[in-house]
This record gives C-alpha cells, sequence and structure tokens, in this order.
C-alpha cells in the first residue's frame, strides 16, 4: 500500500488506455483517494471512465489555460478533499499546424506551450494551497532532448515542459513538494493518435529498445507514476525517470 492515506488530483483521465487512467487506477489500488480533472466536452467521457476505477472518482472542470478555473480549483478540490499529497499533470495538446516545424504560426505555437507547457506551473500554483509538506508533482513527457520526427513544436513544448518542472522543483522544494516526471516511450493513447505520422515511433521503438517496448502497455509508466507520488523518494526533485525500455540510453 504505497499511497495509503494519500490524496491525489490527477488529469488527464480520458479513456482506459491512457496512463493517467492507470495512473489513478493503481494509486487507488495503493491506498490513495483520487479527485480527476476533465474540461469541456470530454466530460462525460472521463465521467463514463470513471466508472472503470476500482472505486468512485469526482470528476472536476479545469481547462488548465483558464484563468477562472485555475483560481477556483483548490476551492472546488477542497470540496471533496481537505488536502493533497500528490498532483498528476498527464495534459498536452498542440494545433495540427503546430506538426508542421518551419510553417508553423505563432498562434499554433502559443497554444501547445500554453496547454502543454506553462500549464505545469499554472496547476501547481493553483493546487498549492491544499498541497501537504512531502507532497509529490508528477508529470508526464516525451524526451524533450531530441529533434523527434513529425513531433516538431509539440518536442519544443515537452522541452520547455521539462524545463519548467526543474524550475517548479527549484521554488516548490522549500515548500516540501517535490515535482518529477515520467518520460515515456510511445504509448497508442487518444493523443498519440491525433498527431499526424505517430505509427514512425511504434515501428521502431520496440527494435531499438534493449527491454523490448509494447506501445499498448501503459502500466509500466503509471506504476512509476505511482512510485514518485509515494514516500519512496523523498529526496528526489528536478528529475525525469524515464520508461521507454531503454531507448533514451541507445545510440542510433
Amino acid at each position: 500500500m504505497l499511497l495509503e492515506g494519500k490524496k491525489l488530483l490527477v488529469t488527464g483521465v480520458l479513456t482506459d488506455s491512457s496512463i493517467a487512467f492507470h495512473v489513478a487506477r493503481l494509486a487507488q489500488e495503493q491506498g490513495a483517494e483520487v479527485v480527476l480533472t476533465s474540461f469541456g466536452r470530454t466530460m462525460k467521457i472521463t465521467q463514463v471512465i470513471a466508472r472503470r476505477l476500482p472505486a468512485a472518482a469526482p470528476v472536476l472542470e479545469l481547462d488548465v489555460t483558464d484563468t477562472d478555473h485555475l483560481a477556483s480549483l483548490a476551492e472546488r478540490v477542497g470540496e471533496h478533499t481537505d488536502r493533497l499529497n500528490g498532483v498528476v499533470h498527464s495534459i498536452g495538446f498542440a494545433p495540427a499546424g503546430a506538426f508542421n516545424f518551419l510553417e508553423a504560426g505563432w498562434d499554433d505555437v502559443a497554444t501547445a506551450l500554453h496547454t502543454s507547457a506553462y500549464s505545469l506551473k499554472a496547476l501547481a500554483v493553483a493546487t498549492q494551497p491544499l498541497l501537504q509538506r512531502g507532497s509529490s508533482i508528477v508529470g508526464l513527457t516525451f524526451d524533450g532532448s531530441y529533434a523527434w520526427p513529425v513531433y516538431d513544436w509539440m518536442g519544443v513544448s515537452k522541452a520547455a515542459f521539462e524545463a519548467v518542472n526543474r524550475y517548479c522543483a527549484r521554488d516548490l522544494g522549500p515548500l516540501g513538494v517535490r515535482a518529477n516526471l515520467v518520460s515515456a516511450g510511445p504509448i497508442r493513447t487518444t493523443a498519440a493518435k491525433s498527431i499526424p505520422g505517430f505509427q514512425a515511433f511504434e515501428d521502431t521503438w520496440g527494435a531499438r529498445a534493449p527491454l523490448g517496448w509494447d506501445v499498448n502497455d501503459p502500466v509500466p509508466a503509471a506504476q512509476a507514476c505511482v512510485a514518485l507520488l509515494s514516500d519512496w523518494f523523498p529526496a528526489t526533485t528536478g528529475e525525469i525517470v524515464h520508461v521507454d525500455g531503454g531507448v533514451h540510453a541507445m545510440g542510433q
């Protein structure tokens, strides 16, 4: 029971193939209480998927680019729990135009950066009133160290996201709050399917991974998130844990 007695806010649960869904599921199995977020047209989908969790979980509306949603988040979460011991950031979006690096306009790039990078800081600040000493913020990334095929401005956003995490670690550390990321290999989620040419990752990743890789299995990444949410990493912050079969460590 790694998370016994802990109370968590988990964003990004859309389908039962999403990493966030399995973070919520495993967290409940490990003793945590979970509150979920969703927004807009996806709210009803998240509410349906939430019924597949081991225990009922409330779903709050949260658009991380909406200042009103962020300003009221702590109060709304407070209607379901008196504190938070962990927050999971599993949010990313880029308009179609952002997947053409040289031709992308600033409006598309700005949307990608706001939703996929700045939102980590925004979520941390919004939940800070409820976060206890010893709390853990965990985000999901896709290795921002490289210029990947087809990823384009979403790749830039992930690099920015990883930088934002380091600054969150710096500024939240004195408050006793850790900030870490899990860098997962490609998982066949709804978000991944919306990326033009995503199959390029699927076709080559398993061959490059020393441990092999299953694009249909989000559980290993979810398990890493749960571990980072637990008390077993009390002195780890600003870190990126790679759950990618080992691809990050290999040359071409």
